[in-house]
């Protein structure tokens, strides 16, 4: 019995996708196609790898450990390929690369000129997903997250910190007045997230030690909306540096009660799935990050790379 690897990639679209029809849209191929080379590769196998009804499509027992399997032999395939284009100095093939929408537009957007540069035969795909995902289950090589980590299933890789301030446009202040103390945010409007509660914990120490959890005037779900609504003189917010750090610079946004505000950073990691070896698409991604991140000349000057 010997399995190929167009079987293989079959099975792992019909699976990632949920049914034949999607798989052969991915694939571009016939469906027929698809279907043939699955009923193939379980005729090899001897086993049902996926119950087919009509209205949807499951992986046995046997089908989900040999996902497993096959994931691993797609990516040791992959990672022979790039290991060879590496060598001819000519990195190829797809790289997909997720983060939170912040961070894309102010960080990773401002970068990608440069990578390209580096590598132009790799296929970027950037996305963007509010939460944390199954990089799996979305066929993400590479996620930059942003906060601890409890992913134990993950390689990381501190790409650096960034310092969370209080922040508010000057025309708010102007209107509302500064606020001097702690105690003096509840008489103003306050910008936060609407989920989840953790990222209304503002870096403020009650006397008891713990940070003070913020009940927002106004919440959203995304952080560059929040900065949106704070450059329209809606509020006050607390915020990254990596996003605000060239509106403080440019006078856009002004440091609030600087005095009483903890120095809280949060990390900022590269994750991917644990593999025997690094795709070399990722570990170029990873280093060139790295290194941008440290530069002195860097659109977030702010940056704690410590």
């Amino acid at each position: 019995m010997k399995l190929a690897l167009d079987e293989l990639t079959v099975f792992l679209a019909v699976v990632d996708s949920g049914s034949l029809t999607a798989a052969a849209d991915h694939l571009g191929q016939p469906v027929s196609s698809i279907s043939r080379l699955l009923a193939r590769l379980e005729d090899k196998l001897q086993t049902t790898l996926l119950r087919r009804t009509t209205r949807r499509m499951d992986l046995t027992d046997e089908g989900h450990d040999f996902v497993r399997d096959a994931r691993n032999v797609l990516d040791a395939v992959r990672i022979a390929e790039d290991r060879q284009m590496e060598r001819r100095g000519q990195l190829s093939g797809p790289l997909r690369v997720d983060a939170v929408t912040p961070f894309m537009l102010h960080v990773l957007v401002p970068l990608m000129p440069g990578y390209r540069l580096l590598h132009p035969k790799v296929e970027l795909s950037l996305g963007s997903n509010e939460g944390f995902i199954d990089l799996l289950e979305r066929r993400v090589d590479l996620a930059i997250r942003i906060g601890e980590l409890k992913d134990s299933t993950l390689y990381s890789r501190l790409l650096g910190r960034s310092r969370l301030r209080l922040l508010a446009s000057p025309e708010y202040l102007a209107r509302r007045g500064v606020p001097h103390e702690a105690a003096s945010l509840a008489e103003h409007e306050l910008l936060g997230f609407s989920e989840p509660d953790i990222l209304n914990q503002w870096p403020l120490l009650h006397a008891n030690g713990k940070p003070v959890q913020i009940t927002p005037t106004l919440s959203a779900a995304s952080g560059e909306t929040l900065r949106q609504l704070a450059l329209q003189g809606m509020g006050i917010i607390c915020m990254s540096d990596f996003m605000t750090a060239i509106d403080v610079a440019q006078g856009r946004l002004l440091e609030v009660l600087p005095h009483v505000v903890q120095q809280k950073f949060k990390p900022i990691h590269a994750v991917y799935y644990q593999h025997s070896t690094v795709s070399a698409r990722i570990a170029s991604m990873v280093n060139y990050l790295a290194e941008a991140m440290r530069a002195p000349e860097a659109v977030w000057p702010t940056l704690d790379t410590r």
